[in-house]
């Protein structure tokens, strides 16, 4: 018997091997995610962290193997996944107000013949808030710095009210400020019971945002709870000699374990 969806597993994946022009970027990756989990997925460049993601949303196609959204195909359960993608993937040019974008968030959750209406605008409203964007609600996307940008994405994302996240390097590029914002609000969501999968390219603040943490490198490396995970041998397996640029952090794992800030 099925378990009813409630209490499904939301993130399963099995086998998975993805290949670009018959050349794999990603091969048998195994993970089971569980639910109210804050998740980062760290590795090298060309580890295959937002491959992973994209395969997982369907946006890639597949060699072999399986994901299960809340133990289910994720067609079958649109409304509970949300996406944030890389902001440098986004035509920021194209002529559309702040507020329109978060409440493409909203599309869907309606019905072939709904339209948008008034409780659609104010769940935009509140997300926008919850970002501290919501003086900014009718201005162009375009005329919005880098931080401001990756906010309303993260807005509209919210509006999904989705119970699985993915999101790609949010923090990239953005000032102090922004980062700081959003990782409340991830906080906030993962509190609500909410599950996110971030790709994250920035090892100190890795031990610090996480409850969870994939090292990738074409594959699972480790997979856990952070102080379990981040270790300087799974570093090492991961980075191999790129690791060297990163010998601080390496070395100094053992030294800050007991001081590290705690997670939200």
């Amino acid at each position: 018997m099925n378990a009813p969806i409630d209490t499904a597993i939301p993130l399963e994946i099995h086998d998975l091997t993805v290949a670009y022009h018959k050349k794999p970027v990603l091969w048998g990756v195994d993970l089971e995610v569980p639910a109210g989990q804050l998740v980062g997925i760290i590795g090298p460049n060309g580890a295959g962290k937002s491959t992973l993601i994209k395969a997982c949303m369907g946006l890639l196609p597949r060699q072999s193997g399986w994901v299960k959204v809340f133990g289910q195909s994720l067609s079958d359960v649109p409304t509970r996944v949300g996406y944030v993608p890389q902001r440098e993937s986004v035509d920021w040019d194209f002529p559309v107000n702040v507020m329109d974008v978060v409440l493409m968030g909203r599309y869907g959750r309606l019905g072939l013949l709904r339209r948008l209406g008034k409780a659609d605008r104010e769940v935009a409203r509140e997300c926008l808030e919850r970002v501290k964007m919501l003086p900014y609600a009718n201005r162009q996307i375009s005329n919005l710095s880098g931080g401001q940008q990756q906010r309303i994405f993260l807005a509209r994302a919210l509006a999904q009210q989705a119970d699985l996240y993915f999101m790609d390097e949010p923090f990239a590029g953005v000032d102090a400020a922004t980062e700081t914002a959003i990782v409340e609000v991830l906080g906030e969501l993962r509190d609500q019971g909410k599950t996110l999968i971030v790709v994250h390219h920035d090892l100190p603040t890795a031990r610090s945002y996480f409850d969870s943490l994939l090292l990738l490198n074409m594959n699972v490396v480790a997979f856990g709870p952070t102080e379990q995970v981040f270790t300087s041998e799974n570093l090492q397996k991961t980075y191999g000699g790129r690791l060297t640029i990163l010998s601080e952090v390496a070395s100094t794992l053992g030294a800050e374990a007991s001081g590290a800030p705690g997670r939200r």
